[in-house]
């Protein structure tokens, strides 16, 4: 069969997205067809086009994040029917198309009271707070934490969980806009990093001691002050660089800090195992379900990719984006 997606016959700018039709075949062993109802955009979808992460192979369709129905499936597919609502936040890229090919085991049925567009904007940040907050460093009640990009998709769901873990937010936004925002959806503390000293403040909030954890996925524009808002034995986690990559740098400062410890997750590998993948998404349907908002705030015709990734880069949207199929 035929269906529409987004392209890249090489790396580069958002003008390299380009609205054509493709083929996209039946279902292999393993393999079920998917017709897309919304699918979501991600920070990581910039990375490969700009080249940041490698494309194995031209043309490439971008994008990790879907919902839809199950029009067919492979031989070998057992736990997925024909008819399913099914949401993924998975290699391989593929998202931005109408219908895609996707193996059965990197997907989830929706369950009812979970919309298709809640699917689409929360599979992929969604289950990036999951094992930030529960698995990466565990969140109890009492910790008073440091998240960057507070108002973004990650971080509006990721203030609401940690509020329910029991947890003090501290969150990092733009402007005054993006501090209501946060304050919102359980940021306690929003430090409009444009014009506040964020270390200064972070003190000033614990009372000298600094915080046990900062999530960080700004990298080189919050790199090294996030280390100086750790207290003793706290940890850095890095899981984006939307300024850019963290530079080089001495592994030394991490003892000179208070014997820190820092490490670089990923979603992909938090979810490798296909009883962690749905463990996770079952967690998260029970957090939206029990009170977490997604908050669709930007859409777009998915043949309006290119505008999307501006707006993204330019730090326009809030919340989660989702293409419109």
């Amino acid at each position: 069969m035929k269906a529409h997606a987004i392209t890249m016959d090489e790396t580069g700018g958002p003008e390299v997205l380009n609205w054509k039709e493709v083929d996209v075949g039946d279902p292999g062993e393993g393999q079920i067809l998917i017709r897309h109802k919304a699918v979501g955009l991600n920070y990581i979808d910039t990375y490969f086009r700009t080249g940041l992460y490698p494309i194995p192979s031209f043309p490439f369709i971008p994008g990790l994040e879907g919902a839809g129905v199950v029009e067919a499936v492979g031989s070998g597919v057992t736990d997925i029917r024909v008819g399913d609502r099914v949401a993924y936040a998975s290699p391989p890229a593929g998202a931005y198309s109408e219908a895609r090919l996707m193996p059965a085991d990197r997907v989830v049925v929706v369950p009812n009271g979970i919309s298709d567009e809640q699917a689409a904007g929360m599979m992929l940040k969604g289950m990036t707070a999951e094992y930030l907050l529960r698995r990466t460093y565990k969140v109890k009640a009492g910790d008073t934490i440091l998240f960057h990009a507070a108002a973004g998709g990650v971080g509006l769901i990721a203030c609401q969980w940690a509020k329910k873990l029991g947890a003090t937010v501290i969150g990092t936004v733009g402007s005054d806009e993006k501090a209501e925002l946060a304050k919102a959806h359980g940021c306690d503390h929003p430090i409009v990093y444009t014009r506040e000293d964020l270390v200064a403040r972070v003190k000033e909030i614990t009372g000298g001691a600094g915080v046990p954890v900062v999530y960080d996925s700004v990298g080189n524009d919050t790199f090294p002050q996030s280390l100086d808002c750790l207290k003793p034995l706290g940890m850095f986690v890095s899981f984006g660089q939307s300024s850019g990559k963290i530079p080089p740098f001495d592994i030394g400062i991490l003892a000179q800090k208070g014997s820190l410890f820092m490490t670089r997750p990923s979603l992909m590998v938090y979810t490798a195992a296909r009883k962690d993948l749905v463990d996770s998404a079952n967690a998260l349907f029970d957090a939206v379900k029990s009170g977490v908002k997604i908050e669709i705030n930007n859409r777009y015709p998915l043949k309006e990719a290119a505008q999307a990734h501006r707006d993204l880069e330019g730090r326009k949207t809030t919340g989660s984006t989702i293409f419109e199929v």
